[in-house]
């Protein structure tokens, strides 16, 4: 029997007996603790499944302030005033002290957890305190994010990946270029939606990225990163401690500047599915489902999951990290599969049951497109429109190159979904108003 497979049936099982003791302790109960960086998502998708909603964000958006049954929000956004940029606003203690106040005032049986502590194990881990995380354990998140040991694990694994370095001498990270060979990418440690990527295909383009990132006291080093050229993509998974189910494939949607970001290697969202032709398909599932069920043991995961990837020119699948909480291609999975993700997450991590179709049944695609503003802009009321979520407060100002708002379309095809997307988009960039300093 092959190492990894050994490791996995002792780990699964620690994964059941830990996942049902927390468990226990929210069966029966309502109310669930969302924590994350923005929420309307995962937020509705809690409620649907049949939960009370409490949460705790960066933005405080409207439309996620209307679901919750309570919500603290690091930002406090007004009319006529600026919500900052999010580089200099964003602070995961602030989010675990807003958690710690709201478990103060209110009974809070569990956690689901979104983006925005993947890199932050010892807040993971005083939030646990808290109340139970229902899901991946804070360890766990220590494991699949410790960049250094991760693609050592990969490797020892024989996964496909890009070789990576985290370091965090400027001198070193240049000679270490030379050694992976150019292009190579520029990722600052930590780093959060792909803010400060940048590819450098040379010596002197290293140096600015190098200096950019070291001049910062933000980041504590630098992952240089051999470049893979093909499709940006991600795989939603669902991990029951004891079988492991690929959900869907799905295209990443980054640094597209029609949508008001400059970082090239910005998040702007998704399309669910991603497409190829059957054949190319079926090689990609098989090579991911070969790996997935190695991360999925190895690292111990258990319930909703996501594995950003490269799929090379030929098709052969890159992993480039995990992300062991719900991800934003949520809604996105759940209108392709018609399925709640809260109630399948819910039903892996206590039942250890996996319920959900393998594919996508419906023939649709969706399409999550993250708006970010041109210039400094004043918000109109954008309730009326349709697909929008993460609804900035009327009248607050958004920095320029920071979120707007984002756009979930559904529709037949991918270039039908696509297009309804881009053009309500351009309906709402209409609606905006510079706003002067």
């Amino acid at each position: 029997m092959p190492e990894y497979m050994e490791e996995s049936r002792a780990k699964a099982s620690l994964l059941l007996v830990r996942c049902g003791k927390y468990l226990l302790q929210v069966t029966g109960s309502q109310n669930i603790l969302v924590l994350g960086t923005d929420l309307a998502a995962l937020g509705t998708s809690v409620r649907a499944a049949g939960y009370n909603v409490f949460t705790v964000d960066h933005y405080g958006d409207q439309d996620l302030k209307r679901l919750s049954e309570k919500n603290l929000s690091v930002l406090a956004q007004e009319a006529g005033k600026s919500c900052g940029r999010f580089q200099d606003t964003f602070s995961p203690t602030a989010l675990l002290h807003l958690a710690k106040e709201l478990c103060a005032s209110h009974q809070i049986d569990g956690v689901l957890l979104g983006a925005g502590l993947d890199d932050y194990p010892h807040i993971i881990s005083e939030l646990n305190s808290l109340a139970p995380i229902i899901g991946n354990a804070p360890n766990t998140f220590e494991k699949v994010r410790d960049k250094q040991d991760f693609f050592h694990e990969l490797e020892r694994l024989k996964i496909p990946h890009p070789e990576t370095r985290l370091l965090e001498d400027f001198d070193l990270a240049k000679r270490t270029a030379k050694d992976i060979g150019y292009p190579v990418v520029i990722k600052p440690y930590p780093s959060l939606g792909g803010e400060g990527i940048r590819k450098a295909r040379n010596p002197n383009e290293l140096n600015d990225g190098l200096r950019t990132i070291f001049a910062s006291s933000v980041y504590d080093g630098v992952l240089l990163q051999e470049f893979v050229s093909g499709l940006n993509a991600s795989l939603s998974i669902l991990a029951s401690g004891m079988n492991t189910q690929i959900l869907t494939l799905n295209e990443q949607l980054l640094g597209l500047q029609k949508l008001g970001l400059d970082e090239p290697f910005g998040y702007c969202g998704n399309i669910v599915p991603a497409t190829y032709g059957r054949k190319q398909m079926d090689v990609i599932l098989k090579r991911c489902t070969d790996f997935v069920e190695k991360i999925v043991s190895h690292f111990g995961l258990v319930g909703s999951n996501g594995i950003d990837l490269v799929i090379s020119d030929n098709l052969i699948p890159h992993v480039i990290e995990v992300n062991p909480r719900f991800q934003g291609t949520l809604e996105c999975v759940e209108r392709v599969l018609g399925k709640n993700l809260v109630s399948a997450h819910m039903n892996a991590c206590k039942e250890g049951t996996i319920s959900v179709p393998k594919k996508n049944r419906r023939e649709n695609f969706c399409v999550r497109l993250i708006l970010y503003a041109h210039y400094r802009s004043i918000i109109p009321n954008l309730s009326a429109f349709t697909g929008i979520r993460d609804i900035p407060v009327t009248d607050s100002i958004i920095e320029g190159g920071e979120p707007v708002c984002s756009l979930v379309i559904q529709e037949k095809t991918r270039h039908l979904a696509l297009m309804q997307a881009e053009i309500q988009a351009k309906r709402i960039y209409g609606e905006l108003k510079p706003a002067h300093q």
